[in-house]
């Protein structure tokens, strides 16, 4: 099992990155996937989740209206488009699959990661 990103990279502020979290040995429709981000400093903490049955999909509230979370079936992958980036966007992104949404946003639900990608935004 193991999720792959890619993606990640240097940005103006205002401008956007999509990333890609690729999954293999599970089929990302069987699980939840959410995105992370670690900027220095701080803590981890959920940004994005799409869940499994209804694809419902949630966002930490820093990012409603700028990210968009989405996942392509037949390429076995979830993406987090993110526009409007600021420079407070900055960290090392993750993602991570969980059997289910409920209290998507802690770290413990989720038994895979990726290996994490930087994403820097410049003012």
């Amino acid at each position: 099992v193991q999720l792959v990103e890619s993606g990640g990279g240097l940005v103006q502020s205002g401008g956007s990155l999509r990333l890609s979290c690729a999954a293999s040995g599970f089929t990302v429709d069987d699980y939840a996937i959410g995105w992370f981000r670690q900027a220095p400093g701080k803590e981890r903490e959920a940004v994005s989740v799409r869940c499994i049955n209804d694809g419902s999909t949630y966002y930490a509230d820093s990012v409603k209206g700028r990210f968009t979370i989405s996942g392509d079936d037949a390429e076995n992958t979830v993406y987090l488009q993110m526009s409007i980036l600021k420079p407070e966007d900055t960290a090392i992104y993750y993602c991570a699959a969980a059997k289910g949404c409920e209290l998507w946003e802690s770290e413990i639900l989720y038994g895979y990661w990726s290996q994490g990608t930087q994403v820097t935004v410049s003012s």
